[in-house]
């Protein structure tokens, strides 16, 4: 009840606040198989006796050859999802992300950009003084330079870096445009609702962001509180904007659309992500290890879909300085 009362009483402050409080709220916003070695001798005793085989060495490397192949289906099947290597129409000198960690927006662009394999550099954009970004007349993130070419808006810079990957591609219409619409004109809005619900979770939240942020130590314990003092209360806002009554029920019903939509297909895409799964993917990405994507993945069927697509999207490939 006194962290109630105390983040209560920072809100309130927050809400007769300046500039860098309302930046914070901003920034929050945007912001197998494996086998040991007794599994093993059981399957190759197991497979002994359905085989009538009674020397060890041979049904040893029996079970191995089939264990083998299965361990090489597997992989075969995330090669084929992962779109390596990159297309040789498009290798840019330098490519550069201006980004909140925590932005589903700027994780939309890194999707995209880790699938298909583009190295690229992080430049964390501080979202109190925005000094990063001075030099644009753009002020949101994610801003992208392609060798010196700006280009800003999360979805049109994937179509842009789609094209310039498939030239003689044009951008892809009808199921893919609606889901990936869909994502930006509700996911997204479901998100904030469920990382700030309780102050627990807003704490949660923003301990996240000012670890991965640019933030100086002062400016990190300010945020820390303040703005998950201003997001609790801005996401009750939002909440009763988006028409939410229950936030979980909101997200787990928007993962199995998600699912539905899906209609018993590895991806959406078929046999490998198209840019409804990336996006997907990537605005749920900042959250799957918070609360409330640990609530998702258990009380939803989204698991193993999101699961796939950690594996077909494989590492990231940001260059690290």
């Amino acid at each position: 009840m006194r962290r109630v009362n105390g983040l209560a009483t920072v809100g309130r402050a927050l809400t007769c606040g300046g500039a860098v409080e309302k930046r914070l709220a901003q920034a929050a916003l945007m912001s197998t198989c494996s086998s040991s070695s007794l599994n093993s001798h059981i399957f190759s005793q197991k497979l002994a006796d359905r085989l009538g085989l009674s020397r060890p060495s041979l049904v040893r490397r029996v079970a191995g050859t089939m264990l083998f192949s299965v361990a090489a289906s597997s992989l075969a099947q995330d090669a084929l999802a992962k779109e390596k290597p990159r297309s040789e129409k498009f290798l840019p000198k330098e490519v550069v992300l201006y980004q909140y960690e925590a932005c589903p927006f700027c994780n939309k662009v890194k999707a995209f950009l880790d699938y298909y394999n583009i190295p690229y550099k992080i430049v964390e954009v501080n979202p109190i003084s925005k000094k990063e970004i001075k030099w644009s007349d753009y002020k949101k993130v994610p801003i992208l330079k392609v060798d010196g070419e700006q280009m800003v808006d999360s979805s049109d810079i994937i179509d842009k870096l789609f094209h310039r990957i498939n030239p003689d591609s044009s951008i892809p219409d009808g199921e893919e445009k609606k889901w990936r619409e869909w994502v930006d004109n509700h996911l997204v809005h479901v998100l904030s609702p469920n990382i700030y619900r309780s102050t627990s979770e807003a704490l949660e939240s923003f301990d996240y962001i000012t670890t991965h942020g640019n933030f100086s130590f002062t400016e990190r314990l300010v945020a820390k509180y303040a703005g998950a003092a201003a997001m609790y209360f801005v996401s009750k806002k939002l909440k009763k904007k988006h028409n939410i009554t229950d936030e979980r029920a909101a997200l787990y019903e928007a993962a199995e659309t998600w699912v539905d939509a899906l209609d018993g297909r590895h991806y959406l895409g078929g046999s490998k992500p198209n840019l409804a799964d990336l996006a997907v993917f990537g605005v749920l990405r900042p959250i799957r290890y918070l609360t409330s994507g640990k609530d998702m993945v258990e009380h939803t069927r989204i698991g193993e879909w999101y699961g796939r697509m950690e594996n077909a999207v494989g590492e990231s490939a940001r260059i690290k300085e």
